[in-house]
């Protein structure tokens, strides 16, 4: 058997052992935690997984050997919600933000999505391209190896396909795998705002089928809240989008109690996000049907706003996923850590349970399971070392990276914070 690199000498290896789905209750807290470890690789997977010097067994004379130096190993982050491409900044809002006004108020007045919406059209492929790869890179310098890239930011075809040309391009030409969604039912056009209709009938009649047809785009999502789409409208849409062969998700329940949640139960969504506003009843119809409660604590950091129940979620058996929700105007920020660390402080959630829902639950979250969120045999050797002793003190000291090498496909491609991979 050929082995390309071991990387031994791991001081706590964090398998987040793959159980065939989502983790719920009691096992969001169960980690495997395999001490004095080895990880070998072959073409960019994991072959094996083993303890102290075992790994001689099995190394040839071209063999590469790694020195973990005692490091903790986990599966590479995933960022399972992220609005990575777009135009602009909306700085010019915080002030606003912080002073007190609602965000709806601030979409009515033409901020918000729709400022991000103005930036987007005007900015070049090219210019968009550069400003989505300095994100990519700074999530990946915080040991994110996977994320979803949404679209939404162009409200008509032109400009939604380009967002999602770049998406496509960056998955191809950056380390970062990214999954992408296409979000064009993500705000409603100035012109439409009295009647709906019109701009959902160019969604599906126009957006979705070209979309699909181009290959852009595996999901379909919609912004499913008050003064945006509702229920009706959210429903007839991703019904529509079921037909086509996407997979479905919804921006549910933020701000006000909706129905999302009870929607993405009927619907069978693979994910539900947001949801600081959810119903029990709700919960109950996404556990029930098997729907990811995907939970974005920065935007409730940044937005100074209630925090999701994460625990009662828990305690329903609702799959519980943490990410980002990287965006220009809720949540500029792309340091997946600081969220894993605000769902211990804001969420009330166990270190364990954080871990397990930025990796394994993640990758449900995407449909990526098969390939990414354990370190696991047959998987991609995507993982992360950590400088840390331990789970709790990656979540413990706060607000810095604790990162010293990311691998992805058994590549390092992060070395000491430091991305490397374009010198590779």
């Amino acid at each position: 058997m050929r082995v390309d690199m071991v990387i031994k000498n791991i001081g706590s290896l964090v398998t987040c052992k793959d159980l065939g789905r989502p983790k719920v209750g009691k096992e969001m807290n169960e980690l495997e935690i395999i001490e004095d470890a080895y990880i070998a690789i072959k073409d960019g997977e994991i072959i094996e997984i083993g303890k102290n010097d075992d790994y001689k067994l099995i190394i040839n004379s071209y063999t590469k050997i790694e020195d973990a130096k005692g490091l903790l190993a986990t599966p590479g982050l995933i960022d399972s919600h992220t609005h990575l491409v777009h135009g602009g900044s909306r700085e010019n809002e915080f002030s606003k933000k912080l002073s007190g006004v609602p965000y709806i108020e601030i979409l009515n007045q033409g901020g918000g999505i729709l400022s991000t919406v103005n930036s987007t059209k005007e900015s070049s492929e090219e210019k968009l391209y550069d400003k989505a790869k300095k994100s990519l890179d700074r999530m990946l310098e915080f040991g994110v190896t996977t994320a979803e890239a949404k679209s939404g930011y162009g409200l008509e075809l032109e400009t939604e396909l380009k967002q999602l040309k770049v998406a496509n391009k960056l998955g191809k030409d950056h380390p970062v795998d990214l999954v992408h969604t296409f979000l064009g039912a993500h705000a409603i056009p100035m012109e439409y705002k009295e009647n709906h209709q019109p701009f959902i009938d160019i969604i599906v009649d126009e957006m979705m089928p070209k979309v699909k047809n181009l290959g852009l785009a595996e999901f379909c999502d919609v912004f499913c809240e008050d003064g945006v789409f509702s229920i009706e409208e959210t429903e007839y849409i991703l019904s529509k989008a079921k037909e086509m062969g996407y997979k479905l998700k919804i921006h549910a329940d933020e701000i006000v109690s909706l129905g999302g949640a009870e929607l993405a139960g009927k619907l069978q969504c693979i994910s539900a996000d947001h949801l600081m506003a959810a119903s029990k009843d709700g919960l109950k119809i996404m556990a029930q049907n098997n729907v990811i409660a995907n939970i974005l604590p920065g935007t409730s950091f940044n937005l100074n706003k209630a925090y999701a129940d994460a625990r009662g979620m828990i305690d329903l058996n609702v799959a519980v996923s943490l990410s980002s929700d990287y965006n220009p105007g809720s949540c500029p920020s792309e340091n997946l850590q600081f969220v894993m660390q605000l769902g211990c402080l804001g969420l009330k959630m166990t270190p364990n349970e954080v871990l397990n829902a930025v990796t394994i639950n993640a990758a449900y979250c995407i449909d990526r399971e098969k390939s990414v969120g354990s370190i696991e045999v047959g998987k991609k050797a995507d993982f992360v070392l950590f400088d840390v002793p331990n789970v709790e003190y990656l979540m413990y000291h706060f607000g810095i990276n604790h990162v010293h090498k990311v691998y992805k496909d058994g590549v390092l491609v992060v070395d000491n914070k430091r991305v490397i991979y374009n010198n590779i």
